[in-house]
This record gives C-alpha cells, structure tokens and sequence, in this order.
C-alpha cells in the first residue's frame, strides 16, 4: 500500500505506483448523495416506518444480495432489472410496518425514499476538477427504480451506466467490464470509488484501483494522491 494514502479511504489491493491512471469511476447513492444511513433514517422518519422491522428486513437481503449466486434475491433481482420496482415496492411494503402498527403504502415508495438522498456538493466538485484535468470520468450505480439527478451530469461524465438498463449489477465483473468499454480504458487505468466494500473488492479482482468512501474529504485527498493532482 502506498503509505502516503489513508487507510480509511483506500483499499490497496491493485495499485502500482508506475501506473499512469486515466480515469474515474463513481458510484452515486452514498458517494455522490450524503451516507446512506443519514438518507434512510430521514425517510424513515418522515414516513413514520417502523425502523427497527425495515432494518431487519434489509439486513437480511443485502446479505443474500452479496452473497454470491443468489440471483433470486429480491434486491438483486431488481438492480439487475428482472423485477419491475413497483412490484418490489409491494414486496418490501408487505415486510414494514409504521410506528402506530399501521401498513405502508407501497405506491411510489421508492420515490419516496430515494427524495431523501441529498446530494454532496464537494463530491461532484472533486469528478467535476478530474474531468476538467483531462482524466475520464463515468458513473456506475447499482438502481432501485429510482429517478436520478441526470441534469448534473451532462458535463460531469464520459459515461453512464446504470445496472437496471444494462441488466447486470455490482459486484459482477461484468458490469465493470461494460463500464471500463464505456470509457475506452483498461482496467488498471481506472479508479472506482464506492461506499460499499464488497464493490470495491469487487472492483480490484477485475485489475481497478478501489477507493472505499467514507468521507468527502479523505476521498478527495486520497484521489489527488493516485492521480497526482491537486483537486
């Protein structure tokens, strides 16, 4: 590991120090937007969702959905685009319950949760700085059927791929691979950064340098460090 880089941020795996990096990769939800679990406990809140049974219910299918080969996992499932969101909004309504017991409404749910994801501002600043300094930039998000800020990013991505329209998500390599085609670049040209260790990892088996987030700041200052810019 490069020892000029934060452990916090950086997972090591794939970087040469000899290589020339060309290009930045991103995912949104929690890169791009403020941390998932703010995001959630907002709507949650908002909703009166019974936290407790929506965190439980959740548990357990991202655990199935990073697994491995549990394609018949809801979240999987709708990510990859073979299950229709409103019919997943109806699964996940039939699991939650809000605080006075009563049901959820499933209609527009994941609208309603994904209103809550604020953007973070100093992040698209730091893809906007890489772009502008000549490196390649494209996002690569796992969706929910969700409605995305498509009108910040005219001029801040070489390319878009989202897991609902290409019918594959992270982790699968091929995603990356689609992704990497996009761009034009190799592999090991390519920074991803992500909030989601499994996709990091992920990431790295296909020859990627991983960037985990977890803060704005160690982020910004770990990517000035591999790609040698100040951002």
């Amino acid at each position: 590991m490069s020892q000029t880089l934060s452990e916090a941020t950086y997972k090591g795996g794939a970087y040469d120090a000899g290589m020339t990096l060309r290009g930045v990769i991103t995912d949104w939800g929690g890169v791009l937007t403020e941390p998932l679990a703010e995001a959630t406990r907002k709507w949650l809140a908002l909703e009166r969702i019974d936290a407790a049974t929506y965190r439980d219910t959740m548990r357990s299918w991202f655990t199935a959905a990073y697994a491995g080969g549990t394609t018949e996992n809801l979240i999987h499932r709708l990510e990859d685009g073979s299950l229709e969101p409103a019919e997943f909004e109806r699964l996940l309504a039939a699991e939650l319950r809000l605080t006075d017991g009563s049901p959820v409404v499933p209609d527009g749910l994941l609208d309603r949760m994904f209103a809550e994801f604020a953007p973070v501002d100093s992040m698209y600043e730091v893809i906007q700085a890489c772009r502008t300094g000549g490196f390649r930039t494209a996002l690569l998000s796992n969706s929910w059927g969700n409605t995305y800020p498509r009108d910040r990013w005219t001029d801040l991505f070489d390319a878009v791929v989202i897991s609902g329209e290409v019918r594959m998500r992270k982790p699968s390599p091929e995603i990356f691979h689609h992704a990497l085609e996009a761009l034009g670049l190799e592999a090991a040209q390519c920074v991803f950064i992500d909030d989601i260790e499994a996709n990091i990892e992920a990431a790295e088996r296909v020859g990627m340098v991983g960037l985990h987030h977890t803060d704005p700041g160690k982020t910004r200052a770990a990517l000035s460090d591999l790609l040698k810019v100040d951002l």
